[in-house]
């Protein structure tokens, strides 16, 4: 039997098919070719058409039907990862409000500010594991400061992936997970937190019903089957916002297990078997996909707004169009672990939470003149950002959380081994390095949901181990020295 996974992204939309009686990849695709628009009215604003991602779910199914050729008929089940953080809203007939304002919104910083200042921290550390903040809670209520009229009309508010799930079932539903990353979530009393609801000026009518994040969710309705060129017996069977899915994509389920992406920017994923919260606010805690209430599962997600947008500033600036990431990879491995001293902090990015939000940009920290090259900044640059990623994995050792393996993804800056092996290096812990994606991942959800797999552990085991980054014993010394001295720079801004 084969699934298709959607990865709901706000550049674009993937879909994969897997076939569950293999567990391997079958083809995937994305759509559009060109990355989709992000509406910004005013500075901070950040706005997509939800029926874009449908219009884009559509093409992207017909691509990957189209490129596998498979039959359609074969097709049972479909899972979905989607961004996280944004606010779909919809009238009684199911009809978009307004358009989603998506996860890197910043509109209402000062809305969650308020309502942390009112409620507390300690009440809001203890049952919603975070601050309000600037997360779909807080979103939903700047509309119902500035668009009454439209607040007024709201029948459900969604997340990304739930607005998908109610255009193929035609059912409006929720997760917990979901849920928990909008703030609407109590860990303590296992439900919507009305304290928080009451605080903003909510009805608990407006939260969809709840429904497991992996469980049949609903079938196909005549008119998506129609539009997606599939029957109307799919199954709906799984939704998981993109880092918790991500981190089920890599297999990091239980306590102590770590996944990390090293894109644009960085992400730090681990999973606790209690509820945890940094009373600092340097990293977030959600449900994870596996989450219950007989056995929690707490996705611990820190983020480095500046990690590979440096890398990439300092090629464009430094490098000639010619030079690949591959060519920068052998220069700065002549170069000496350290830079000859010299030190990048790659916060250049915005505010970064994990130095309480604050925006201190990018530094160069001790160049010399007569002794550094451009050789030199392209491995400060990237030994930077893998500073950054151990420094973030010290403030989760601080939570309960200790590194003892990463998982990552076949993409990005794990491809580097000088980056991989600093990080491997100075936190004891090796690196696998596996062949998946987010899409891929909500397939496999999907069919454990249909009954493919006897676990979630077994769905997501079937993927190629590409390589494995191990420490470097002998050279400890040299890059526990250079971290510290990246990390006293960092510590006198």
């Amino acid at each position: 039997m084969l699934y298709i996974g959607y990865d709901i992204g706000s550049s674009s939309i993937k879909a994969a098919i897997i076939d569950s009686a293999t567990n391997r990849q079958v083809a995937v695709a994305s759509y559009p070719e060109q990355e989709m628009e992000i509406i910004s009215h005013k500075n901070g604003w950040a706005e997509q058409h939800p029926e874009d991602w449908w219009t884009h779910v559509c093409q992207a199914t017909k691509l990957v039907l189209s490129q596998s050729r498979v039959n359609k008929k074969d097709i049972v089940g479909i899972g979905i990862s989607y961004q996280m953080h944004g606010l779909v809203v919809v009238d009684k007939h199911h009809e978009v409000l307004r358009p989603a304002i998506i996860w890197c919104d910043s509109r209402a910083v000062d809305i969650g500010e308020k309502a942390l200042e009112a409620i507390g921290s300690d009440l809001c550390n203890s049952h919603l594991l975070n601050a309000p903040g600037n997360f779909t809670a807080s979103k939903l209520k700047w509309v119902k400061e500035n668009e009454p009229e439209i607040f007024n009309s709201i029948f459900k508010v969604m997340l990304p992936g739930d607005y998908i799930a109610m255009k193929l079932t035609g059912a409006i539903t929720t997760t917990v997970s979901g849920l928990s990353e909008g703030m609407f979530w109590d860990f303590q009393n296992h439900q919507v937190a009305d304290f928080l609801m009451e605080n903003l000026g909510f009805d608990d009518s407006i939260i969809p019903e709840i429904v497991p994040t992996c469980s049949i969710q609903g079938k196909l309705t005549e008119q998506a089957a129609e539009a997606l060129g599939l029957h109307k017996d799919v199954i709906v069977g799984y939704r998981g916002g993109d880092q918790p899915n991500n981190a089920l994509s890599m297999g990091v389920l239980n306590p102590g297990e770590i996944a990390a992406t090293g894109g644009t920017s960085g992400v730090v994923y681990g999973v606790q078997d209690v509820p945890v919260f940094d009373p600092k606010s340097r990293v977030n805690s959600f449900a994870h996909v596996n989450h219950t209430i007989e056995n929690q599962r707490i996705g611990i997600l820190l983020c480095i707004n500046g990690a590979g947008i440096q890398y990439r500033w300092m090629k464009q600036m430094l490098a000639s169009k010619e030079v690949s990431y591959g060519d920068l990879e052998g220069i700065i491995s002549q170069i000496p672990i350290g830079s000859d001293g010299l030190s990048v902090l790659p916060f250049g990015n915005g505010a970064e939470r994990m130095l309480s939000n604050k925006d201190m940009g990018a530094q160069i920290n001790n160049i010399q003149f007569n002794r550094h090259t451009k050789s030199h900044l392209y491995r400060a640059a990237l030994e930077g950002i893998a500073f950054s990623f151990v420094y973030g994995m010290e403030v989760l050792n601080e939570l309960g959380l200790h590194v003892n393996k990463l998982r990552v993804g076949n993409d990005n800056l794990f491809q580097s081994q000088v980056f991989s092996e600093t990080i491997s290096t100075l936190t004891h812990a090796p690196i696998e390095m596996i062949e998946t994606t987010g899409a891929i991942g909500a397939a496999r959800g999907a069919a454990f949901a249909n009954g493919a797999f006897n676990s979630l552990a077994e769905a997501v085991s079937g993927d190629k181990l590409v390589k494995e980054y191990q420490p470097i014993s002998k050279e400890y010394q040299a890059y526990s020295t250079a971290y510290e001295n990246w990390k006293n720079n960092l510590l006198k801004t």
